[in-house]
């Protein structure tokens, strides 16, 4: 006789549906008879212009130690990133992606009896975390689909651990700016851990979002996390950080993985963060092309939600998940928001100007028709 492992997980395991990411070009090509080369993909965040140069040349450098374990420490990469921070080595803390910052921080900090405070239309991985580990969600009402910070900070109480914060949120691309931040800083007791997740921040820069590092010395309480995966383009290898307290980042290395950065990963990273053309070039493309899209929705009659992202979510007024089976029909994927409350909307990351015009044209001919 067979047993019901779901009967036998923690009842907030049985609460939660596996994390959908964007469908892969692959499985749409298989689907619908399409020539992958064809579809373009829309749907996942990742930079459009393809790897950098000196990223490819550092990977391609380190391929002979293949055979050997990651530096477990990633000894060169925090490095980096605490020249470029100013900050001490021993606050950061690397991950498999930024997500696996934040599952350290649910495994270290939340269990029964215990609660995480975050957004309504926040990313997923906050409440996949918090139930995963237990703990109780506790999801504020968002305001103009972005985060009430001060309905946040009421919401907190003796049994919270860990608050999550998104600028620039996703998916919704919404923000807040210094004096929110400053405003709700100074209200969180010192006892709960702040997780200020910063995964889009590249793509803010010069605009009035605050910079997290800048507060790190002022709240002992506050972790900023960032990813490589976005405005860098490592998406397909994984790495991401965390800066905190030393005190935060040690308890986070008794309960993270031995060698979570795989040596690709390492290597790359660093070589990412030297390459500041390729981050200025991916701050040109995404104003751009984030232009292109809001002139086309304009001339659609189509409302949006301004965005700091690397993705705008646009609103149909209408259960939008006709409008992206129509779109995926056409070679095009776009993100469906509905699980995160937002049936109307579909979330668009930024291309190239080519694949946007392809998108936007897509679009044109679904809305003639449906």
């Amino acid at each position: 006789m067979s047993c019901d492992f779901l009967t036998m997980a923690l009842p907030s395991v049985q609460e939660l549906s596996p994390y959908v990411p964007g469908k892969p070009v692959e499985e749409l090509a298989r689907e619908f008879g399409l020539d992958p080369a064809d579809i373009v993909k829309l749907a996942s965040n990742e930079n459009p212009l393809g790897p950098s140069p000196k990223v490819c040349a550092a990977i391609t450098q380190a391929l002979p130690e293949l055979t050997r374990y990651p530096d477990g420490s990633g000894f060169s990469l925090k490095q980096k990133i605490a020249e470029r921070f100013a900050v001490d080595p021993a606050q950061i803390t690397l991950g498999n992606g930024s997500n696996d910052v934040l599952e350290l921080v649910a495994r270290a900090w939340l269990a029964p009896g215990r609660n995480a405070v975050f957004s309504e239309h926040a990313f997923a991985v906050y409440p996949i975390s918090t139930l995963a580990s237990g703990a109780e969600c506790r999801q504020v009402p968002a305001k103009d689909y972005g985060h009430d910070l001060d309905a946040m900070a009421a919401a907190i109480d003796s049994n919270t651990r860990v608050v999550f914060i998104a600028n620039p949120n996703n998916p919704t691309g919404t923000w807040f700016n210094q004096a929110a931040l400053n405003a709700f800083l100074s209200k969180v007791p010192s006892d709960v851990l702040v997780v200020l997740d910063e995964a889009y921040i590249e793509y803010a820069a010069d605009s009035d979002l605050p910079d997290g590092m800048a507060y790190l010395s002022r709240y002992s309480n506050l972790l900023v996390s960032r990813t490589f995966s976005k405005a860098y383009g490592l998406a397909a290898l994984r790495v991401g950080y965390a800066v905190s307290s030393k005190e935060i980042a040690a308890v986070l290395n008794r309960v993270r993985q031995p060698f979570n950065v795989n040596s690709l990963a390492l290597v790359a990273a660093c070589a990412a963060l030297d390459d500041e053309d390729y981050l200025t070039r991916s701050r040109i493309a995404n104003t751009q092309g984030m232009q292109q899209l809001e002139a086309g929705f304009k001339q659609l009659g189509l409302s949006w939600l301004p965005s700091r992202g690397n993705f705008i979510a646009v609103d149909f007024k209408r259960d939008a998940a006709v409008i992206d089976q129509a779109l995926l029909a056409r070679g095009v994927i776009v993100r469906p928001i509905a699980g995160y409350a937002m049936p109307n909307f579909l979330r668009v990351s930024i291309g190239t100007s080519a694949e946007n015009q392809v998108f936007l044209d897509a679009l044109t001919d679904v809305l003639k028709q449906v």
